[in-house]
């Protein structure tokens, strides 16, 4: 059965990235506007919220969202996803409003007119390098004392058997004791199934409904850097229990 529906799972998996495509193509000019000046980034945030929101619903993805609590738009956090999928990035701008700054690796730099965004925009991090990624780090804390959130995916990449998670990495907890913003574990579903990536890439893809998990925060006010493992454990332990508890 599985192998009957590979053709039409690669065949969707083609729509999705064409629709995704020639939407920023078409808004490429308004886009190159907008990320012209800092002063502009508000307006550029809300366009490519509203590219997500469209290539999502034309692809025939619907998102489930629950919320464990409402977060108030005047306090800024460190989000921290985990990473399954190819999808991963563009759910966050649907299922986030407020503007945030996306922390991601470097490599998204050469995704054409994506790309744009970690030049300026949002935070692009050369993990090879010790100083870049100082620098990075640097950036997002001039960010969040701007009152901006950042969005990062604790993992580094996509895991190669999801949703079965990479050990976390220390940057947005290190980021979050710093700066003594709360962090906030958002927990992805089921995006691995409807756009995988690497292991998944042949088992799954489709249309479908992307369930999301938006936790409580966790507050770091008070807490230094002895705090930093136990925060980072707690947070990988919310996300994966969330995952075992919704497996089909």
């Amino acid at each position: 059965m599985k192998w009957l529906l590979f053709p039409f799972r690669q065949i969707w998996k083609l729509y999705y990235a064409i629709v995704f495509t020639i939407t920023f193509i078409f808004l490429y000019p308004a886009f190159y506007y907008l990320l012209y000046k800092e002063s502009r980034y508000p307006a550029a945030f809300k366009l490519k919220r509203a590219v997500a929101l469209f290539s999502v619903y034309f692809s025939g993805i619907f998102i489930s969202t629950k919320k464990e609590t409402e977060l108030p738009d005047n306090q800024n956090y460190v989000f921290c996803c985990n990473h399954t999928s190819y999808l991963d990035i563009v759910l966050t701008y649907c299922v986030i409003k407020p503007y945030f700054v996306f922390m991601a690796k470097k490599e998204l730099l050469r995704v054409p007119l994506f790309g744009n965004f970690f030049k300026d925009m949002d935070i692009a991090v050369d993990r090879k390098s010790r100083i870049g990624s100082h620098k990075a780090f640097l950036r997002a804390g001039q960010d969040l004392d701007k009152g901006h959130s950042i969005v990062m995916f604790p993992e580094g990449t996509i895991a190669p058997d999801a949703p079965i998670m990479r050990n976390f990495k220390n940057g947005p907890f290190k980021l979050a004791i710093e700066k003594q913003v709360p962090i906030v574990p958002i927990t992805f579903l089921s995006n691995y199934k409807i756009l995988p990536a690497k292991n998944n890439f042949i088992k799954y893809g489709g249309p479908g409904i992307a369930k999301v998990i938006i936790h409580e925060p966790i507050k770091t006010a008070g807490m230094t850097e002895n705090d930093l493992v136990p925060l980072r454990s707690k947070v990988h332990s919310i996300i994966n229990n969330a995952i075992e508890e919704n497996e089909d």
